[in-house]
């Protein structure tokens, strides 16, 4: 049976996510895992959010993503492969104006190693 996640985006309503696939792959000789999901509704496509530990000190303190294929991400070339790329990982929307509702990464996709790569923390212009 599918695991569905419904997540609750304040005046947006709920999006519900179903998890349909596992990433491994190696970091700091590490074996790593990722959920991968299914975007039910609004514009479907896949949908890879991430927390790792950069977050809060060098990256959005809520996570990244790293694919969401609504805004037309690059899945590569290969028939049968995914291309994770982390230099492409970037904040969700809410890291830039508290008004928006973002879902964040599940405990499951949280990686007990640091990415060091992609978007960083923001910090808005000073006296702007």
């Amino acid at each position: 049976e599918p695991v569905i996640l419904t997540m609750h985006l304040a005046d947006d309503g709920p999006i519900r996510l179903q998890r349909f696939g596992r990433v491994r792959f190696p970091v700091q000789g590490e074996e790593v895992s990722l959920w991968l999901y299914w975007v039910m509704g609004y514009g479907g496509g896949i949908f890879l959010p991430f927390h790792d530990r950069t977050a809060g000190k060098t990256t959005y303190g809520g996570g990244r993503y790293l694919l969401d294929t609504i805004k037309h991400a690059d899945l590569g070339h290969e028939a049968g492969g995914l291309v994770l790329d982390f230099n492409y990982a970037y904040n969700p929307s809410c890291a830039y104006n508290a008004r928006w509702h973002c879902p964040l990464p599940p405990k499951e996709n949280r990686l007990p190693v640091a990415i060091p790569a992609g978007e960083q923390k923001y910090s808005p212009p000073v006296g702007g």
